[in-house]
Parts: structure tokens; C-alpha cells; sequence
């Protein structure tokens, strides 16, 4: 008897923080748990970011968690399956939100398909992968024998339905898995489609290829997955002594009452820079030009509902830099208050982690301004 047809979200999501992909996890678990009636495929990259699933081992981090802080790379304790792993830029990672019941409840055919994906989408490009042995992955080489790993596997499943997945090393810097046991192999080396190559693929390309692969696997239909909406951000900064200060907003307590950059959304017909350009105007009395940072990452909206498909918004971030004195006047339809403050001091109170990430990144883009023209402000 064949299995029914089923029905396929594929979202490509581009850049993701990793704790808004947890986020993204739960809230399509819970939908697909309840009304959902279609699977979804979350495509997407991670920045820097180590995991330890549940038989992580601690003398498998080479650095301690500070050492990794003090280098950009968020290290989290998951609930998934395996040991150590890590994600950053270039690596493909695949969450496959899946209802495996009723004719599909088996864990160890799950994590075969998940490899045998990998390996056909490697054969497309004319890479042979294969298994090895109790070690779920995708290999090349042979044990003793050069053998390095390309694509890694970690899941988690309740009720039947999974989540967590696979990565899939495309053109990524590879020089964080030296500072982990990858997946507590030592005797592994990593490697990507790119040094096998000799030349990074297109990564569209290899997305394509496995989102068939997911389709072909599983006997369904893919539905290409939208946002629901897209925004910006801009991170507005002013010298202050040997440091930048950065502006935030306070949004009224029926609003959210957390205090953030400048956000606002594209309208109709809008381009992002012109759509930031805009909100700087409205939300803080400045005008000028906006920089784009080149981060634009994908997040949940809202409080998630198991009656309905999650709301997933993508927001470009950009910056800009004013004057120490420039007269701030806030729309006071959103915001109650603003203020200035160090934009180490801005981390700790903005609770979303995409606007950390676009703080962070216009403070380098600022410094890296400054260092180059000391009459930065001319063009103010």
C-alpha cells in the first residue's frame, strides 16, 4: 500500500540566529502537532555557533565557553541527539519539521534517509559520500585512511515529530571545527563541497538539489514557504569619548515594553535602504545616509499558536552615525522614551538576538570608518 501524498513548506530562510532557529523549531512543532497538515523544510545558516547535543562530552570544547565568547561563537546545550558540532556561514543546515506517523515510525529509517539526501545531493555534484558505521553522517575516505566528515546529523523527535537535522558543509571556514571534537571523533577530519572541489558550488544550487532530494525521499509536494513580512533595522550610533554610544527606543508596555534599535516595516513598492531611510526620519527626527550592514536574518514574529502557520519575518540591518548633540525626537505612537548608553550596556538590554548581532556589526562597521577617515563626520 503506498503512503499518502504529502504536503511540503520548503522555507528558505538565509541567515538565522541560533536561538531564533530553536525558536522556529518549537513554533513549527507545535503547529504541525496540532492543524498543520503540511511538513516543513527549514533552510538556512547559522552564525558562529557550537552545540552539544545529549551525549556531549565537556573535554570535547578545546576552548573554554569564555574563550569562545571572547571570540564571537555562542555556544549552546541542546536537546538533540549526538555530541559536539558547530555552524557558521557557508554550511547549510537543514531543520526537517516532520510528522513521521503513522507509516513512517522508525528512528533508524529517519536518520538513513536523512544521510542517503546528503549522499544524493553530494552524487549531483559529483562528490561520492558514503556511511560509515555507526556514526551517522556522511563520509569520505575510508577509517585510517583520510577520512573526513562533510555532512553531520543530529535530531530530536516527540510524538513522531521531528526536528533539529542535518548540516551540510558547502563553502564554510572550516577552522572552527578544530577547536572541537566534531560529533567526539577524533581520529576525523572535516571537510566541505568546496575543498573537494576546489571551488565553492552554487550554493542556491545545493539547496535546490536537496529540497528534491527531501521531496523524492519523502513522497511529497513542495510548496515554496514566504515571509510574512519584511523589515529593517537600523542601528543609529554617535561618538562618545574613545567609544560609540548607540540609540535605543522603548516600546510602550502594550507594545512589547523592551527597548530596541530603530525598526520599522517595508512598505509596498519599497526598497529596504529607502524603507530605513524613512523610519530613521520617523522614529527619531534624523535624516541621512543608512548603511547596509549585509545581515539580513530570518526570525519568528510573535507568540507562536498551534492553530495557525508561524509568522516568519526577514529584517535587513542597517546603521548610520550622528552627531553628539543631534536632538532625537521619537514617535511617541510607539515609543515612550530613548536613550543613549555604551553599546556594550544596549547588548544586555535588547532582547532579541538578530538586534544584538546588527549592534555589534555597526559598531566594526564604525570603527573600521573611523580608522580610515577621521573626517567621517563631514559626511554626516
Amino acid at each position: 500500500m503506498n503512503s499518502p501524498l504529502r504536503h511540503l513548506l520548503s522555507f528558505d530562510l538565509g541567515m538565522v540566529e541560533y536561538e531564533d532557529g530553536l525558536l522556529l523549531q518549537k513554533a513549527f512543532s507545535m503547529a504541525r502537532g496540532d492543524r498543520l497538515q503540511r511538513d516543513a523544510l527549514l533552510l538556512l545558516e547559522h552564525s558562529p555557533t557550537i552545540t552539544l547535543g545529549r551525549s556531549a562530552r565537556p573535554e570535547h570544547l578545546l576552548l573554554s565557553r569564555e574563550r569562545f565568547a571572547e571570540l564571537g561563537v555562542k555556544v549552546f546545550d541542546v536537546t538533540r541527539g549526538g555530541d559536539v558540532t558547530c555552524h557558521m556561514p557557508g554550511q547549510l543546515v537543514a531543520y526537517p519539521i516532520f510528522r513521521l506517523s503513522p507509516d513512517r515510525c522508525d528512528v533508524r529509517r529517519y536518520v538513513h534517509d536523512l544521510e542517503e539526501i546528503m549522499l544524493e545531493t553530494l552524487a549531483a555534484f559529483s562528490i561520492r559520500a558514503h556511511r560509515v558505521e555507526g556514526s551517522p553522517g556522511v563520509f569520505l575516505g575510508e577509517p585510517g585512511r583520510n577520512l573526513r566528515k562533510i555532512g553531520a546529523i543530529g535530531i530530536q523527535m516527540s510524538r513522531w515529530i521531528t526536528s533539529h537535522g542535518l548540516s551540510l558543509n558547502i563553502a564554510n571556514n572550516l577552522d572552527l571545527f578544530r577547536k572541537i571534537v566534531p560529533c567526539g571523533q577524533s581520529q576525523v577530519s572535516v571537510t566541505s563541497m568546496a575543498r573537494e572541489l576546489r571551488r565553492p558550488p552554487p550554493f542556491q544550487s545545493v539547496k535546490h538539489i536537496l529540497t528534491q532530494k527531501f521531496a523524492q525521499r519523502f513522497g511529497a509536494h513542495v510548496e515554496r514557504g514566504r515571509f510574512s513580512l519584511r523589515t529593517v533595522s537600523v542601528t543609529v550610533l554617535r561618538r562618545a569619548a574613545d567609544d560609540f554610544e548607540v540609540l535605543l527606543l522603548k516600546r510602550h508596555p502594550n507594545r512589547g515594553d523592551y527597548w530596541q534599535p530603530i525598526t520599522g516595516s517595508i512598505e509596498r513598492g519599497e526598497s529596504p535602504s529607502a524603507c530605513a531611510v524613512r523610519e530613521l526620519r520617523e522614529e527619531s527626527g534624523q535624516s541621512g545616509h543608512v548603511w547596509n550592514l549585509g545581515y539580513a536574518h530570518a526570525f519568528l514574529f510573535g507568540e507562536p499558536k498551534p492553530s495557525r502557520l508561524p509568522r516568519v519575518f526577514q529584517e535587513t540591518a542597517f546603521w548610520t552615525l550622528v552627531r553628539g548633540d543631534a536632538p532625537i525626537q521619537i514617535d511617541d505612537r510607539e515609543h515612550c522614551e530613548h536613550a543613549w548608553m555604551p553599546w556594550k550596556q544596549a547588548l544586555d538590554l535588547v532582547p532579541h538576538a538578530g538586534l544584538r548581532v546588527a549592534i555589534i556589526k555597526a559598531v566594526k562597521a564604525a570603527r573600521a570608518s573611523f580608522a580610515s577617515s577621521e573626517e567621517f563626520f563631514g559626511g554626516v
